[in-house]
């Protein structure tokens, strides 16, 4: 009977969201976004300026709100369009980190991955001179079988050696970031902009300057595409026996290994799953939002999405929206720069607290659980 009771209470106090265990996937990100804000709203208030108006110009900057005037063949349309093909790439970099995280496994190698992917997308088709009608999905499996390759290689190292990821996947890309610089700046560089050679645009995954309604825009091919594959990651982790064996995998390796679980097989496919994502990343950005590749530079979207993922909870649809979050404080930044007086970099910072209140994460769901528990033997004491 006392049992029965403590799960009535119990049961009664997962109203709460915020202490709810059913719940914290959502309120606990919530959380970390509201205190990151109210975080850097208190550094913009240390410079002097007025933080709701500096967040008022970022959703302005990036699409979501209008702004007083437009420059031509511009508009809200536009913009938002511009903060889309932004997003495509963050959502299958911080996809990428979210699969290995589920194995257990921390690929900070996305940004290489990435520049692996786009470099052999742009030399193969991007100079090709290829029809876009068989162009644009070439580039899209290069992407893939790039990433794929890079990916199953980190697996492998950790599999087959006990290589920490980490050191695999740092030390990977200063390995493609300076010699695919090297080749760059050897045979396809661009004499005026000191980048690649840019692609054609057959090749690029972006139509750009796309003229309609007396508009010019951008129109992201990728994104549809980006929101196809979190829905497809989410069922294969949540419906099928591979998305359950390296969740298994992630949660405990010897567990595992004693159901029968083949843990090396799933440690390398979670990195193939996950260099994968990463090669489309890399096709999206480099022959998608940009059309070249600047020497000995990786992609700051392949740290920002350890970020987005932590954010996300490490779930495809939270990916999504923590995705487009990021992007918007991204995508705005210069137009709140000019509006507000308040340096680009404050953005950075914005993320940089994000992701530092994200990687607490565990310790609030640790607080909230007490409290919970708490509230439990209160009720249960009044009763």
């Amino acid at each position: 009977m006392r049992n029965d009771k403590k799960k009535n209470i119990l049961q009664s106090s997962l109203i709460n969201p915020i202490s709810s265990e059913k719940w914290q996937s959502i309120s606990i990100p919530l959380v970390a976004i509201i205190l990151s804000f109210v975080a850097a709203a208190i550094v913009i208030l240390l410079i002097g300026k007025n933080p709701l108006q500096a967040f008022y110009n970022l959703l302005q900057g990036s699409g979501i709100l209008p702004k007083p005037s437009y420059a031509g063949y511009k508009s809200m349309l536009t913009d938002f369009l511009s903060l889309l093909n932004a997003m495509t790439p963050l959502i299958f970099a911080s996809l990428a980190v979210a699969v290995a995280f589920r194995a257990g496994l921390f690929n900070i190698g996305v940004a290489g991955q990435m520049l692996v992917s786009g470099f052999f997308a742009t030399i193969i088709v991007g100079y090709s001179g290829l029809d876009a009608i068989i162009a644009k999905p070439l580039v899209l499996l290069i992407g893939i079988v790039a990433g794929g390759l890079m990916g199953g290689l980190v697996g492998w190292l950790k599999y087959k050696f006990n290589i920490n990821e980490v050191v695999s996947t740092i030390m990977l890309n200063y390995i493609a970031q300076y010699v695919i610089s090297f080749f760059i700046q050897m045979f396809y560089i661009d004499p005026v902009s000191r980048q690649s050679q840019y692609v054609s645009e057959a090749a690029r995954l972006t139509l750009v300057n796309v003229e309609m309604a007396n508009l010019k825009m951008d129109i992201p091919l990728g994104f549809i595409l980006a929101i196809i594959t979190a829905v497809l990651i989410k069922f294969v982790m949540d419906k099928t026996v591979v998305g359950f064996e390296i969740k298994a995998v992630g949660s405990n390796r010897k567990a595992a290994k004693f159901a029968g679980i083949n843990v090396g097989r799933n440690t390398v496919l979670a990195m193939v799953i996950s260099g994968s994502l990463a090669g489309l990343a890399g096709v999206t950005y480099y022959l998608g939002y940009y059309a070249s590749i600047q020497p000995k530079v990786l992609s700051g979207i392949g740290f920002d999405s350890v970020a987005v993922s932590l954010l996300g909870n490490s779930h495809p649809i939270g990916v999504v929206f923590s995705s487009f979050l990021v992007s918007i404080i991204d995508q705005g930044s210069t137009y709140m720069s000019s509006q507000a007086g308040i340096r680009q970099e404050i953005s950075s910072v914005i993320v940089g607290l994000i992701l530092l209140f994200s990687a607490c994460g565990g310790y609030l769901k640790y607080k909230f659980s007490r409290l919970e528990v708490k509230e439990v033997d209160r009720k249960e004491r009044a009763s």
